[in-house]
């Protein structure tokens, strides 16, 4: 019995070894190995000024990580065509029986391009990982001839709900479809909002609002196309778009709520990029509107996501809603030997000193009243840059008064009291101890 197990085996090894000596098997590895090397030449001249160029367009992340990824593996994008190319042609012209390795080359090639570049967009490891061995499994099989069976075993799997038949093989290209579609129409509305952005005929709020909109219009047209495209009747969900619609009214309220806020304060232009806002405690500028949230960064350089809700049903001060010009007040005092009209114009002159006090609208000084010790003074003046802090100015200004005050004899200054004892008190002086100062 072994013997002839042992017969078996040499048998199938000579006849492997018969067919792998053959011409044609050569001549397709020569012809393999030219191709690549073409290939790597001619990569050298192209990956490094189209990655140059590349770098200056200001494309999506994930666009550009994939245009890196293939230009860093420009022989693969040369080699693959070729290898196609010379197998059509001996194909059809000289070894229609036996092109296998042409044909493998062609086939591994492409895959490990695109498990590559893949891996590259795929950030999760893992994720990563089980994508390149799914593609690995795909390619031995496709090579094996036993993918056509697998494929039909997996569509064996399935089970009927109502008019829809569910297989395993639905579900597999199902997602594979959504997750490659969804991410390539979020990308490209990613591209679309940075291009917006950029049209300055359109105002900030408009630029946002349309952004947004085709974003969201793109990632839903890229589901339909996947769910179209493994042949699912759209019209079968009809019945459980309706209770999905009342459960996802109750347990989304918030997030239907904000997104509902964030198109109104995108109408009607209550806020925008840029405009510096007071809500609640929170003092900052908008840095940006979201579907969900407004991001509003502090002096402190904290950035507080707050919901759109918020700007609809509370309270908002907009520094910069119709005009950027703010105007902040400064209460002083000075003595009462002073001359108010030297001081009025000391004060102007100071403030006007200051950098970041527009000089637009002039500032003023007025003499608001005889206080107890003092004469007091407001001073008023305007600012184009609230976003870059109020009380930072307040302290420029305040330090500019006192230095024009202190160069110009006036004095500032601090309550006095004065004590009245109607009691007489008698004031007894005793000696200190030895030893004790």
């Amino acid at each position: 019995m072994l013997n002839e197990t042992g017969m078996k085996l040499e048998e199938f090894a000579l006849s492997l070894w018969a067919k792998v000596i053959q011409p044609w098997t050569i001549y397709q590895i020569l012809i393999i190995v030219a191709l690549f090397a073409i290939s790597v030449l001619a990569s050298r001249f192209v990956e490094t000024p189209m990655e140059n160029r590349l770098r200056k367009v200001k494309l999506n992340s994930g666009f550009l990580r994939v245009s890196i990824a293939f230009l860093r593996r420009m022989e693969w994008v040369f080699f693959i065509p070729l290898c196609w190319t010379a197998y059509e042609i001996l194909n059809d012209y000289t070894w229609p029986w036996n092109t296998f390795l042409l044909r493998s080359a062609y086939t591994l090639g492409l895959a490990w391009l695109v498990i590559n570049v893949v891996s590259r967009v795929i950030r999760s490891r893992e994720i990563s990982k089980f994508v390149a061995i799914i593609a690995w499994l795909i390619v031995a099989l496709s090579l094996t001839g036993y993918l056509k069976a697998t494929t039909e075993t997996l569509d064996a799997l399935a089970f009927t709900a109502g008019d829809i038949r569910i297989s395993l093989l639905l579900v597999v290209k199902t997602i594979a479809l959504v997750v490659g579609l969804t991410w390539l129409a979020s990308n490209t509305g990613n591209y679309a909002e940075t291009r917006i952005k950029t049209m300055s005929d359109l105002t900030p709020s408009l630029q946002v609002l349309i952004g947004k909109f085709v974003k969201i219009f793109l990632v839903t047209m890229a589901i339909l196309i996947a769910l179209n495209s493994v042949g699912i009747d759209l019209t079968a969900f009809a019945v459980f778009s309706g209770a999905i619609g009342v459960g996802l009214g109750f347990g989304l309220q918030k997030v239907v709520s904000n997104f509902i806020s964030g198109v109104i304060i995108l109408l009607d232009k209550s806020i925008k990029p840029g405009d510096t806002i007071s809500l609640g405690d929170t003092f900052g500028w908008i840095r940006e509107l979201r579907s969900r949230f407004v991001s509003v960064v502090t002096r402190d350089g904290r950035e507080f996501l707050i919901p759109n809700e918020d700007f609809i049903t509370e309270k908002v001060i907009n520094w910069s809603f119709t005009d950027k010009l703010v105007r902040l007040d400064v209460d002083f005092g000075v003595s009462y030997d002073s001359n108010p009209h030297e001081v009025t114009r000391l004060a102007i002159e100071a403030v006007q000193s200051i950098e970041r006090v527009s000089p637009i609208k002039s500032p003023v000084c007025w003499m608001t009243e005889f206080g107890d010790s003092s004469l007091n003074f407001k001073t008023r003046f305007w600012i184009s840059d609230p976003q870059n802090g109020l009380t930072n100015i307040r302290g420029a200004v305040m330090l500019a008064l006192w230095d024009a005050f202190k160069a110009n004899d006036i004095g500032i200054p601090f309550p006095h009291r004065e004590i009245i004892m109607r009691t007489p008190v008698e004031v007894e002086q005793r000696p200190v101890p030895k030893g004790k100062k």
